[in-house]
């Protein structure tokens, strides 16, 4: 008989073991090795069997096992010792309390992969996530991550007879995971309520999790106050249809909003002047931060929205269309308008904010995405080349400015080194190059680390990974019917001598989990070569709705079973934190080839760098920033191509020749010590130069600086003075918008083009009609530099022109030099263009006046 409910009961610890609670409830076990090696000794055959998980390990382990425990001396002193030391690590300051005044941020994520203890991620966004929160309480940034209880997780994948992904999803007790619940001073749970139409509301409880430094909070639509359809909210990562999703996004972004006011009056944390929108799907947290500026300080919605977008931040992690979450619009009538409706937020104004309202929009759509953009003064995309594909995609929304100055920046991702690398490697980095491991600096000294210690880690991890893998095989065939006489040739699958190569990831079209086996004969040969053999180890999961997805995983599942190469080739089931920790560590050359531009960042590589692994990829993502030649290898993209089946073919053609004639040879060349000379000569260069790069404390510390810090400058200039910053940007950007549509460039003369030299400067004459507008109001510029065969721009300088007096009727006269720096086709044009201290940047508000024909020079020779 099953049960009808799933529960926890928690041991009571005896009183000297009590301090093992607080390590316990702190996710800092999960990325400090001394912390964990102490839970170990609890139990170490339990702490297997838990798979490293502490709150089940101690609800587990014998009580005698504990009363033993509780009078060993030598245990207790290593207790007191790792309760002193993460007391210290919160306490003691940090980079962030070094460089300056206090910012407190709000971090918003729909999913966060902090430990596979905590199942609530699906993917990169979710790893990424926990790395930011992990990286932010290594660095002191007084942030608070905020996110959503999954009662189900994302699901657990396992496989059928013949290969199918199989879906099952467990549930989780928040009692048996390493959470409290968010409480009132007097022991009342603290409780979140959203209004939703026909006069019902959805109520939400708050978990708390520690994450080293940092709070998250985590709502859970799970309790009694709901009616079953609203408990059932936040059951599963996304998961359900139109009307689920967004009632866990109006969850996450105004119940999150909500929940941080309540747990700043509980504690007495800072209030966040940043609010960092991690995707689209918390997006709604600006509405709710526009009514309280109504609400509460009588601000119109303009000028709440105005002071809402100075202290936002919006990350986009997609640059896949399908990638973003679009409600249809009547959806949105329906929750946020009709008795729904607040009267400080009008739906017509939340309608038009993810309104898809330029060329090539869909006018019956609401996008999540646009309206994070819409309500964030400062967005970025996660590599460059993100940031380039993300000025294309959402150029439509800053009118007729150029892509390149389109507001969309770029961090690049990073990784958390404590989380991803391998025990032996810091170790070994502790021993041989301590200045890296204690102030991130020195990492040249890289190259001076032994290369047969090296190759001896190396070999550890690979071996760790083999036998792993066949573990997990073992369970994946039991699962699908096998009988134990059945799966005794598992004992020989893989070898920790062999050229291993990983592939994991999410599996949507566009990663093309299957282009390895484009040509089976050839994948076959490599692995099966008799004198330099490969063999591939995968993992991913499919989105459950995916069947296309599900159909790439069959595929590869049916070829890995084949009895010739399943010594050589595995795929295991159950992607998840754990398995991509061994799969990174293990792996020699970490395997990348989706459709060059979709990958927006990719950071599975970067952890297989810092453990020494070296990169196979196309080059997109990071690996198109920071490939240089020597820290592994890019294949050749075709993406210029139209054919996709082409494309497919080519691509697959070079991967191959890639892994037989320059990853296997360079691998298997050995010198008369055994030792793969180049190969760690590679092995050194990528650690040497990728390491400062990939880190998460990189990553973290360029939105301190580049984002953070900004944004709460920006904040902190519109509420001065009871919002009065707010208030008059609001209003001249009213001013502006309105007499627009009257300014305009009417004359453009300049001298001598035809003789022109580098090194001379071109003068510029420019009458504008400024419509009524005050010259404070605008920027009239000369845009100038190379042109190409079509006379567009590229890269252009732009010179802001002097006021030189009136012309007739009301227009003015502008006047300038432009330099001519550089020989060979030049051009230039004129443009007007809004200024104001507080605005980001020159294309915030879309507008634009430009000439209304060329004029200047095209194709002029300048000698």
């Amino acid at each position: 008989m099953k049960a009808i409910r799933r529960f926890t009961v928690r041991t009571v610890l005896p009183e000297p073991l009590r301090p093992l609670e607080e390590l316990v409830l702190n996710l800092r076990w999960s990325w400090h090795h001394e912390t964990r090696d102490l839970f170990r000794t609890i139990d170490p055959a339990l702490w297997e069997a838990v798979r490293h998980d502490p709150v089940r390990l101690l609800g587990e382990v014998a009580p005698g096992r504990l009363d033993r425990l509780a009078e060993d001396r030598r245990f207790l002193r290593r207790l007191d010792g790792a309760v002193e030391d993460l007391r210290d690590y919160l306490t003691a300051p940090r980079w962030y309390q070094e460089r300056g005044p206090d910012v407190a941020v709000a971090y918003f994520s729909p999913e966060y992969g902090l430990t596979a203890a905590l199942p609530q991620y699906s993917g990169g966004l979710g790893i990424l996530a926990g790395d930011h929160l992990k990286t932010a309480s290594d660095l002191g940034v007084p942030l608070v991550g905020v996110g959503l209880l999954y009662r189900h997780g994302y699901f657990s994948q396992s496989l059928s007879p013949d290969g199918w992904q199989l879906e099952r999803y467990p549930s989780l007790d928040p009692n048996g995971l390493p959470l409290t619940l968010l409480r009132e001073d007097g022991g009342t749970p603290v409780r979140v309520v959203i209004g939703l139409p026909q006069g019902r509301d959805l109520h939400a409880q708050v978990w708390l999790a520690r994450v080293g430094r940092v709070p998250q909070l985590l709502l859970d639509s799970d309790v009694e106050d709901n009616d079953q359809a609203a408990r059932d909210i936040t059951d599963r990562l996304y998961g359900g249809g139109g009307d689920h999703r967004l009632l866990q996004e109006m969850l996450l972004g105004i119940g999150g909003v909500r929940a941080i006011r309540a747990y700043c009056r509980i504690t007495g944390h800072p209030a966040p002047e940043v609010f960092h929108t991690n995707e689209g799907h918390a997006g709604f947290l600006g509405l709710e931060r526009i009514r309280e500026l109504v609400s509460g300080q009588g601000l119109t919605f303009d000028e709440a929205l105005e002071a809402t977008r100075a202290g936002t931040v919006f990350t986009t992690h997609t640059p896949v269309p399908a990638g973003i979450d679009r409600f249809p619009r009547e959806l949105i009538q329906r929750y946020f308008g009709g008795v729904n409706e607040e009267a400080d937020v009008p739906v017509e104004r939340v309608l038009a904010l993810g309104a898809e309202d330029y060329p090539g929009g869909d006018g019956t759509v609401f996008n999540m995405a646009v309206m994070g953009m819409r309500l964030a003064q400062r967005v970025n995309g996660v590599s460059r080349l993100h940031g380039e594909v993300s000025r294309e995609m959402f150029g439509g929304l800053w009118g007729g400015f150029d892509t390149s100055e389109v507001p969309i920046g770029s961090i690049t991702n990073g990784v958390h080194a404590g989380t991803w690398v391998a025990r032996e490697v810091l170790d070994l980095a502790a021993r041989e190059v301590p200045e890296v491991v204690e102030s991130g600096r020195g990492w040249r000294g890289v190259r001076d680390v032994p290369e047969s210690e090296i190759w001896r880690i190396r070999r550890v991890l690979r071996e760790r990974l083999v036998l792993d893998a066949r573990r997990r095989l073992r369970e994946s065939w039991r699962q699908r019917g096998a009988s134990e006489a059945e799966v005794s040739w598992i004992d020989d699958v893989l070898d920790p001598d062999v050229l291993t190569i990983g592939f994991a990831r999410r599996v949507p079209s566009y990663k093309r989990l299957t282009l390895m086996t484009h040509d089976p004969g050839r994948l076959r040969a490599l692995l099966l070569d008799p004198e330099r053999p490969v063999q591939i180890v995968i993992a991913g999961k499919a989105h459950p709705a995916d069947e296309g997805g599900k159909r790439l995983i069959q595929d590869i599942v049916r070829f890995a079973d084949a009895e010739d190469v399943r010594h050589r080739i595995v795929f295991l089931p159950d992607y998840d934190m754990a398995l991509g920790r061994l799969l990174v560590q293990g792996c020699d050359v970490w395997m990348n080839n989706p459709l060059r531009p979709l990958e927006a960042c990719g950071t599975s590589g970067m952890k297989a760098a810092l453990n020494g692994g070296l990169n196979l990829s196309i080059r997109d993502g990071w690996w198109d920033e920071w490939h240089d030649g020597q820290n592994g290898w890019a294949i050749p993209s075709a993406d210029g191509l139209a054919d996709p089946a082409r494309r497919d073919a080519l691509e697959a053609a070079a991967l191959y020749e890639l892994v037989e004639d320059h990853v296997a040879v360079t691998f298997y060349d050995r010198d008369g010590a055994g030792l793969p000379r180049r190969w760690l000569e590679m092995v050194k260069h990528t650690i040497a130069t990728l390491g400062p790069k990939v880190l998460a404390s990189r990553m973290v510390r360029d939105y301190v600086e580049g984002y953070y810090a900004p944004a709460a400058a920006s904040a902190r200039a519109m509420a001065a003075d009871g919002y009065a910053g707010a208030r008059a940007l609001a209003s001249w950007k009213r001013r502006v918008a309105k007499a627009w549509p009257g300014v305009g460039v009417e004359h453009v003369e300049s001298g001598g083009e035809q003789s022109m030299r580098a090194g001379a400067r071109l003068p510029l004459r420019v009458v504008a009609d400024l419509g009524g507008l005050d010259p404070s109001d605008v920027a009239v510029e000369a845009v100038y530099g190379r042109v190409d065969d079509a006379d567009d721009l590229v890269d252009p300088s732009h010179l802001e022109l002097a006021e030189a007096g009136p012309a007739e009727d009301g227009r003015l006269r502008y006047a300038g030099e432009v330099p001519l720096s550089r020989s060979g086709a030049f051009g230039y044009s004129v443009r007007v263009v809004p200024r104001h201290p507080m605005l980001a940047g020159r294309a915030e508000m879309g507008l634009i006046a430009l000439p209304p024909a060329p004029h200047g020079m095209t194709n002029g020779d300048l000698r």
